[in-house]
């Protein structure tokens, strides 16, 4: 199946449920910095994947998807700080945590595929 856009990536579509997860989860959060930087770590997701896909050009995507799989461990480490802090409950705090391995995997899993053509 060819991909014709980014928003039927499925990375892209789990990167987009995640950061809307986090941005309704922190809507009130008076911590502006920690909310700040989550925020702009689980977008870059997203973009990234979105950026590297419009450059029309595989080594050009990869990079990008490299660049993404850094925001997810970023996402995920602001989680886990975000966690300790109590900004989350537990069940949130597991959606969102898992979901950054996922993507995490999707995104491994289509550098491979890149790396192939």
């Amino acid at each position: 199946m060819k991909i014709e856009r980014f928003e039927d990536i499925l990375s892209w579509k789990k990167a987009s449920e995640l950061t809307v997860g986090i941005y309704k989860v922190l809507k009130s959060s008076k911590d502006y910095s920690f909310k700040d930087q989550i925020q702009r770590a689980s977008v870059s997701i997203m973009n990234n994947i979105a950026e590297g896909f419009e450059r029309h050009s595989n080594k050009d995507f990869m990079n990008f998807l490299y660049i993404a799989k850094g925001s997810c461990g970023e996402t995920r480490s602001m989680l886990v700080l975000g966690n300790k802090l109590g900004y989350f409950n537990q069940k949130e705090y597991e959606l969102y945590y898992n979901m950054t391995i996922e993507i995490s995997k999707l995104l491994s899993g289509f550098i491979t595929s890149l790396r192939t053509l």
